[in-house]
């Protein structure tokens, strides 16, 4: 037993959240990111939550860390020079890469075609051939190996992928070159597709690789940099980064696979509503988090949050597992503009970010921006992060004035449309996990967190008929929260591509518990105790002749009671309701995988005292806000007063350190149990 802290690092703060796990007593902290380096930010953090605990940072045991820094590598273009060894014959693999162009009708004449992570001039091929059943069919010339890395040291490059032919099947030639490499080329990482990514399909498993081996520095780097601070304040406790399907892994394995991170940043968000969820009792949930610069949303049927077998990063699709979550350029700092062309007000996706911020920030923002409209509206107070940060209301008033003269209406009309039009911009993310997955939204509540979900949370629940809108305890901090709760995970893959009525369970059974007993071994190794370890399995399945398959999770036991047939009908099932048709072709199983889980940290949510329902005590003071067209009375509230059970009628405003939560006038809110304001149409 000891501290857990969660630390999330967001384009304008870095959300900590520090856990007792005896006590269940927790601390949350905020503070201003500092982009040009994330360490920086984290441990001003630390030294901040942990004065406020009465510890220091030798008393936590478990840091686990949600991180964009492999993300941002992608995005800003600023991945390693990857060098690639490929088959003899193959060398064009990533130009050619597949057909497809992002985009309507005729995009191909305008989409210019992203320049691959490993150039041509970069990529050299050595003869040596695995067939299709994994047999040596040529033996691998290892003096073509030792010129193809020659070349590649005089080129500069500072990471190695190893992609052949057939690896997934038999990785021998890929350990021989990796094992020559180490001697031609030292100090430079190497990454083999065999270990990355062993499934078929030649591009995906280069692609993958490739992208792993261009953040592999990066991440390396910056995890080195973060232990050696943190060490420095007296940490000697395990860190841990959180994954993109929503697990933790080692920082070690982190370095050697960090494309298993790239989705890290977004997937705290929805490891946090899941504990939410499940400590409120709710069960269906989308996930509406507003940060500074962008919103998340996914969605959670079940307890369990949709996965999907690609991360999809900027123009990158790579194949590795990740919680189905859609970005869309709307946050707390995306910028209003009229362009003069067409006359028509914009919000985002373009944001005033951490540096200068918003106006009303006072830090030299001069743009307008999301969060300057709703302190004009009257939304989010004066004061923020418990007053010690003040807000520039007239500040505000200025720059959304300019978008006001523009459009040639008044100022709370102008204020009022930037703000519908990024809960529109919210409302079409969210259509696109929900309806456009087969959902109905009207099945689900909405959760809005981050600095300005519960903002949101209220009118864009409205949007979906997605009742009721929650806003959870600390939402500002979920992240972190959700950093700090989560569990260990670790997976491996086989392809199997065989069809579904020429397998039995005994062949896939043999298979299924060869992966298991590695992915228990990973996690044993990286500090988890073996009778803490579960093992799930899953199965792609498609029909026969088709490019894509879906993926189905199953133990091991369904499917020995089930069989093959209970497992086709599940597929069946999912992909009527995916597209709405099923075909008559026989089935095939083309890939295996095993994902091994370490126990989820037991730390229930603490109950608030009972209400008599009057939330009087809470209030702040009265205020006015503009709202339907005209300025409203309403209360402002201190969240931290309120009791279980008490009712708030809106027009309201509940504050807190870390968000503010907006109840609109024609709805009202009752606290639960656990302290999350639950918010429902007053009809």
């Amino acid at each position: 037993m000891g501290y857990r802290l969660g630390v999330d690092v967001g384009g304008t703060f870095t959300d900590l959240l520090l856990l007792d796990e005896e006590s269940g007593a927790f601390w949350r902290h905020k503070t201003p990111s500092t982009p040009h380096d994330s360490s920086q930010g984290i441990l001003e953090g630390v030294r901040a939550i942990t004065a406020k605990a009465g510890i220091t940072p030798a008393d936590i045991a478990y840091f686990l860390h949600g991180t964009t820094v492999a993300t941002n590598a992608v995005l800003e273009g600023k991945g390693a020079r990857v060098g690639l060894i490929t088959t003899q014959g193959f060398r064009d693999i990533m130009q050619i890469a597949r057909s497809y162009v992002p985009g309507g009708l005729a995009a191909w004449i305008v989409w210019p075609k992203p320049q691959p992570l490993a150039r041509l001039e970069h990529t050299f091929e050595v003869p040596g051939r695995i067939d299709a059943e994994g047999r040596e069919v040529t033996p691998l010339d290892e003096a073509a190996v030792r010129a193809a890395l020659a070349k590649l040291k005089a080129e500069g490059i500072e990471a190695l992928t190893v992609s052949l032919m057939n690896a997934y099947l038999n990785g021998a030639h890929e350990r021989r070159i990796g094992e020559i490499a180490a001697e031609e080329l030292p100090g430079i990482p190497v990454s083999l597709s065999h270990e990355v990514l062993p499934e078929m399909q030649e591009y995906e498993r280069t692609l993958s690789t490739v992208a792993n081996a261009a953040v592999r520095p990066v991440v390396s780097k910056y995890v080195s940099n973060l232990r050696t601070r943190l060490a420095a304040e007296g940490f000697s406790g395990r860190l841990s980064l959180l994954r993109s399907d929503g697990g933790l892994m080692s920082a070690e394995r982190a370095e050697e696979h960090p494309v298993n991170i790239l989705m890290s940043g977004p997937a705290g968000g929805v490891t946090g509503a899941l504990w939410v969820a499940r400590n409120a009792g709710f069960q269906n949930i989308l996930t509406l988090d507003v940060g500074g610069t962008s919103t998340d949303v996914a969605l959670i049927q079940g307890l369990e949050p949709r996965r999907q077998r690609t991360t999809e990063v900027g123009h990158l699709s790579v194949r590795a597992s990740a919680l189905d979550v859609k970005t869309v350029g709307a946050g707390g700092g995306s910028i209003a503009h009229v362009p003069e062309l067409t006359g028509a007000l914009r919000v985002g996706p373009e944001s005033a970010g951490a540096v200068p911020g918003p106006v009303a920030y006072a830090k030299g923002g001069t743009l307008p921006t999301v969060t300057d409209a709703n302190v004009v509206l009257g939304y989010l107070p004066e004061d923020l992060l418990g007053g010690s940060f003040r807000l520039d209301r007239e500040g505000a008033k200025a720059a959304v004035q300019t978008i006001a003269d523009a459009l040639g209406v008044g100022l709370m009309e102008a204020a009022r449309g930037i703000i519908d039009i990024v809960n529109e911009n919210m409302f079409g993310a969210l259509r696109m996990i929900s309806v456009q997955q087969g959902y109905d939204p009207r099945e689900f509540a909405l959760m809005g967190f981050g600095g300005a979900g519960p903002l949101h949370v209220n009118a864009v629940a409205r949007l979906m008929g997605s009742w009721p809108a929650i806003a959870p305890v600390s939402p500002g901090v979920l992240c972190a929260l959700g950093d700090a709760t989560t569990r260990m995970r670790t997976e491996t893959a086989r392809s199997f591509s065989r069809l579904a009525r020429e397998t039995s369970i005994a062949d896939l059974a043999r298979l299924l518990d060869e992966m298991a007993a590695q992915t228990r071994g990973e996690l044993i190794a990286a500090g988890v105790a073996e009778g803490e370890i579960t093992t799930l399995f899953e199965i792609d399945v498609r029909y026969a002749g088709q490019a894509f398959e879906v993926p189905l999770t199953i133990t091991r036991e369904a499917l020995e009671a089930d069989g093959i047939e209970g497992l086709l009908a599940r597929f069946d099932a999912e992909h009527l309701r995916l597209f709405t048709f099923n075909m008559d072709t026989p089935h095939e199983i083309v890939n295996l995988r095993a994902v091994a889980l370490g126990a989820a940290p037991d730390l229930p949510a603490a109950t608030l005292p009972k209400g008599d329902g009057d939330p009087s005590a809470a209030k702040i003071r009265d205020h006015v806000l503009w709202m339907d067209g005209a300025e409203r009375a309403a209360v402002i509230y201190d969240r931290a007063r309120l009791r279980q059970g008490d009712v708030i009628e809106g027009p309201a405003i509940v504050t807190e350190m870390d968000s503010t939560t907006l109840i609109e006038h024609d709805c009202r809110a009752v606290v639960d149990a656990v302290g999350n304001i639950l918010i429902t149409p007053k009809a």
